[in-house]
């Protein structure tokens, strides 16, 4: 399973980084908002920045909502780095760019999935990811693991090689659940991705380690 970091915080993107375990990042304009970064020369500036540090995809999300739109912020979005992916909307003019985009070489993320239906829409339109949105799910009392496992099991009958991108990730029990049903990427803060260290007896072994050396260094 791929790791993504679901964020525009430099800072959050270098931890994940230097900690050997990021492969690729996911944004959008609200995690850009988020960070102060606003006006499309920043917003350039920020998603190269993004690039220069990690070695995988990331993910930069258009702002239009029309087909025309979508492929001239797109294109000029896939001309900043080569690890640039087209971040679309699932809607009738997003499928559409993700079809021009497949055609013209151009990798795509389709976001704000909600359905199998939308997933298989995305793929046959050639979506390099798909992007169902697992706690958003969560959150209207349905659940988002079992789209994960539907759209997984869809695109395995049918051999399409759109990746499963797990995405609004909450807590660190998403991950292994996305995991073990095969999802090919998950994104989430860096704090899901810290709380999967954390378990009680590891602490209390390593506090134990650690009193015995002290013990038979005194000695």
């Amino acid at each position: 399973m791929k790791f993504f970091i679901d964020t525009a915080n430099l800072a959050d993107i270098r931890e994940a980084q230097d900690m050997g375990i990021l492969d690729g990042v996911t944004t959008n304009p609200s995690l850009m908002a988020k960070e102060g970064i606003t006006g499309k020369d920043n917003v350039m500036r920020h998603y190269k920045q993004i690039c220069d540090i990690v070695e995988g995809d990331v993910s930069a999300e258009v702002i239009g909502t029309t087909f025309d739109e979508m492929v001239r912020e797109g294109e000029e979005l896939a001309e900043l780095d080569d690890n640039i992916v087209v971040k679309i909307p699932m809607t009738r003019d997003g499928v559409k760019a993700l079809k021009y985009f497949s055609e013209k070489g151009i990798r795509t993320n389709c976001t704000l999935i909600f359905s199998a239906g939308q997933a298989l829409l995305a793929a046959k339109a050639g979506a390099s990811y798909v992007s169902p949105f697992v706690g958003r799910l969560d959150d209207i009392s349905t659940d988002g693991v079992e789209l994960i496992e539907q759209i997984v099991t869809i695109y395995r009958n049918y051999g399409y090689t759109t990746e499963v991108l797990a995405a609004s990730i909450r807590h660190p029990m998403h991950v292994i659940q996305c995991a073990e049903i095969g999802a090919d990427v998950m994104t989430g803060p860096l704090s899901v991705m810290l709380a999967l260290l954390n378990h009680p007896l590891t602490d209390i072994g390593l506090a134990k380690f650690l009193a015995d050396h002290k013990k038979a260094s005194s000695m």
